[in-house]
């Protein structure tokens, strides 16, 4: 099975802005002209920027367009707890909507993030995820297949990290980058928003004990109601 047309899309945006054809900063042609070039609709397109946005490696100006991301200022958070933890620590009731769940080809930033082998398939699925039946949080997680094939999809669903610890594997370090951006129609309508609204955005690489990257998530937030705070 391939990559649908729009990562296909992202995978060579993405390979142009790595060989500066559009340096950071630059403004990149409009969805129209892109569209035009890539001889799709620009639905497809706009799947395609909006994935490139989503992990930073763009970043929309309302009213000017989209640009290449500037690197952001980063801080380190200690301490990796799952959606579901956090949740439950907090004493809400911790619950998800699966809106995908598809075993299929990695893009081109899933497979670095993910250390992939040629041919590898990944799991990506996209949730909504909940506290006490309100919606927090959209998010973008990426497995490798290999790791969680013989795994029930309740079992990754769930609760993936509290699954990989029953049967044996230990979560081990990750490094997150968190962002700040406005809500789009398709987020807004997840997470009950009105679209502009403030998000937190979340990516996050997870590794197992013994070093192996097997997580790469990509979280938005409604800004309303989630904060991060720092331990230092």
């Amino acid at each position: 099975m391939g990559s649908p047309i729009y990562i296909q899309i992202h995978n060579k945006i993405k390979q142009e802005i790595e060989a500066n054809h559009w340096a950071v900063g630059d403004r990149i042609p409009s969805e129209r002209d892109l569209a035009v070039q890539f001889g799709v609709s620009r639905m497809t397109l706009r799947q395609a920027i909006q994935t490139l946005v989503e992990e930073g490696i763009l970043e929309r100006h309302i009213g000017s367009g989209t640009y290449v991301a500037r690197k952001k200022v980063q801080e380190k958070m200690s301490g990796v707890t799952s959606f579901t933890e956090l949740t439950e620590a907090q004493g809400k009731t911790p619950s998800s909507k699966t809106v995908s769940y598809l075993v299929t080809a990695p893009s081109l930033s899933e497979s670095e993030h993910l250390k992939l082998k040629p041919g590898q398939k990944v799991l990506r699925m996209e949730r909504i995820r909940y506290a006490d039946e309100v919606p927090i949080c959209f998010e973008v997680a990426t497995l490798p297949y290999d790791l969680i094939k013989d795994y029930a999809r309740k079992q990754i669903t769930n609760s993936l990290y509290g699954t990989l610890q029953e049967n044996g594997l230990t979560i081990g370090h990750a490094q997150q980058t968190v962002s700040s951006m406005l809500a789009s129609e398709k987020i807004a309508e997840y997470l009950d928003l009105k679209r502009g609204s403030a998000i937190l955005r979340l990516r996050q690489i997870t590794r197992l004990g013994d070093g192996r990257p097997f997580e790469y998530v990509r979280t938005q937030y409604a800004g309303e109601r989630f904060e991060f705070y720092l331990e230092k």
